[in-house]
């Protein structure tokens, strides 16, 4: 009895020496540097003990003083498109999983922002200078552009970058702004995203309507005469696979949402825009989305699932523009209810 007990001790000391070196020390001194490289990236388990950690020792809506007057960003060498996840990505998009396989068309345009949330937006989050609470956060707005086919990140190793650019107190709470970038082993700028995020104040009561900036545009374009309708079934199942990865990003961002008083999961905004991307290339073509292209969103309600909803889409004239201009939003079936709106412009 002896023997056993004192070989259960020491499996559990070599244990917990394991995890406290590899998953607590190692990615605590791989942090201590702002580049990284794909081979060697810290631990989800750590990043997800200092989310938890900071969630509930910082208050929501609150902008904290950082530790340091160190810049909050962070570049990830060698990164490779991975074939499985882009398939994924593809089929819970609606893009089908063979798109990848199809010629003449580019790699879906949100991509990109799919590596980056697996790990790096958790390492900007859990930063000591990142002066939000992590918890919470809400997409209120992005800003994609394509400066290259997405294509190029194909042909061979990418840089990705992440890093905050500002914070904007304002009634609601604390707005930040948090830019996501793929450049390619050329050294040239692929892909850009700037999302703006949310931090509500506690004594804000749970509200439906996302709040609004000021320098934001006016809701709801009238649409056209020949306006595109299309309806899509939401599955309950889409708020955990909106991961595209054993990631718990996702799952951790959205909790404080489901602890607000919403009965039903939140689906991501990264798959609302997909899915209104997906569908206006699938009528309209691929060289809607082709780059050099901009695409603007803006998330104005939250999207319980299961459900329907409506993507709807037309061509905008802009008789004092040369850039040509498509207007897109998505409705929640059976109601007025406007998810999202955005619009896709090329020069």
């Amino acid at each position: 009895m002896g023997n056993i007990q004192s070989s259960v001790v020491i499996s559990l000391t070599v244990f917990s020496v394991y995890v406290l070196y590899v998953h607590i020390y190692s990615s605590h001194t791989l942090l201590r540097a702002n580049t990284l490289t794909s081979e060697r990236l810290p631990s989800s388990i750590y990043l997800n003990i200092k989310y938890l950690t900071q969630a509930v020792t910082r208050r929501r809506g609150r902008l904290y003083e950082g530790a340091s007057n160190r810049q909050v960003v962070y570049t990830v060498l060698n990164s490779r498109l991975e074939p499985h996840l882009l398939r994924r990505f593809c089929s819970l998009a609606g893009y089908g999983w063979d798109y990848p396989d199809t010629d003449f068309r580019d790699t879906p345009l949100c991509f990109p922002e799919c590596l980056c949330l697996r790990l790096l937006l958790m390492m900007v989050l859990t930063d000591e200078n990142f002066r939000l609470s992590p918890a919470g956060l809400v997409c209120l707005h992005q800003t994609v552009k394509t400066l290259q086919p997405v294509d190029e990140l194909k042909k061979g190793p990418f840089q990705l970058k992440l890093g905050v650019l500002d914070y904007h107190q304002i009634d609601a709470g604390v707005e930040v702004d948090v830019c996501l970038s793929a450049t390619s082993r050329t050294g040239c700028v692929v892909w850009e995203s700037v999302l703006t995020l949310l931090s509500t104040n506690k004594s804000n009561k749970p509200r439906r309507c996302l709040p609004r900036r000021e320098n934001e545009s006016q809701p709801d374009e009238p649409m056209q005469e020949d306006v595109k309708q299309v309806a899509l079934r939401v599955p309950r199942t889409i708020f955990l696979q909106c991961g595209w990865s054993s990631s718990l990003t996702y799952r951790l961002l959205s909790l404080p949402a489901l602890l607000c008083g919403y009965r039903s999961p939140i689906s991501p905004s990264l798959w609302m825009l997909s899915a209104c991307l997906s569908e206006i290339e699938k009528h309209r073509g691929v060289e809607v989305i082709t780059a050099p292209v901009t695409v603007t969103a803006n998330f104005k309600e939250h999207l319980l699932v299961p459900g329907r909803v409506t993507v709807n889409f037309w061509e905008t004239n802009q008789r004092q523009s040369a850039a040509q201009r498509l207007s897109f939003n998505m409705h929640q079936q059976g109601t007025n209810i406007t998810l999202m709106e955005g619009s896709i412009s090329r020069p």
